[in-house]
């Protein structure tokens, strides 16, 4: 059985278009996934972090990985990048967040489900409205419209 999973890409260090635009290619790679749907990259301001602008985007794939099986892999993928997590909300050369794993529910010390602060987030609900709309509700855009975003 497979579910549709999203998950929310953002880099602010390095090339970080580049490291979004590979990111996505892996993503693409995932096993027992396909890829459905990728969003426009997206340039944000850190929140809650430093640094340098972040380039994010969102991505749907359809995937037979049980959600922590799929948290590992992009773990992996973000390892390959370079990731490294010096502190809290450091910034980085690649972040992959598992935002919404069909209806899945989780609230474990590894993961939460659907991700706890993506509706604080323009840099998640903009991209993930764009190629889900359905998941992202009006009220939720007008609550984070004061976040800077330019679609690139």
């Amino acid at each position: 059985m497979t579910e549709t999973a999203y998950v929310a890409i953002g880099a602010n260090l390095g090339d970080a278009r580049q490291s979004v635009e590979d990111a996505i290619e892996a993503l693409a790679r995932l096993p027992q996934s396909r890829m459905l749907a990728r969003s426009s990259l997206y340039r944000t301001a850190p929140v809650d972090a430093g640094g340098p602008d972040f380039i994010n985007a969102v991505v749907a794939i359809d995937t037979g990985l049980a959600p922590l099986a799929l948290l590992e892999r992009l773990q992996a993928i973000e390892a390959a990048a370079g990731r490294q997590r010096p502190y809290r909300n450091a910034p980085r050369t690649l972040d992959l967040d598992l935002l919404i794993h069909g209806d899945q529910v989780l609230d474990t010390s590894t993961l939460t489900l659907p991700h706890p602060r993506m509706g604080q987030r323009a840099f998640v609900l903009v991209p993930l409205a764009e190629i889900a709309p359905g998941r992202v509700a009006d009220a939720q855009l007008a609550a984070v419209a004061g976040q800077a975003i330019h679609r690139l």
